[in-house]
């Protein structure tokens, strides 16, 4: 994200899938593809997931001290 945020990027987007996942067209057009597990989590709980981790890109990024160090 940092590359990303540097580089000028003006947005990102974030697709969650469903059971099965994406289709192929979707997948190829992603400049990322990742994945919490190989779980099945419902929409709701990815959400909630999602946001965590993009707060904590954040604040990392912005100098914050990670929380486990």
């Amino acid at each position: 994200m940092a590359r990303w945020r540097d580089a000028g990027r003006p947005a990102l987007s974030y697709v969650i899938g469903g059971a099965d996942g994406h289709g192929r067209e979707v997948l190829d057009g992603a400049d990322l593809v990742l994945s919490f597990s190989p779980l099945t989590w419902p929409h709701q709980l990815v959400r909630i997931m999602l946001a965590e981790q993009l707060y904590r890109t954040t604040t990392i990024l912005s100098g914050h001290p990670y929380h486990r160090e």
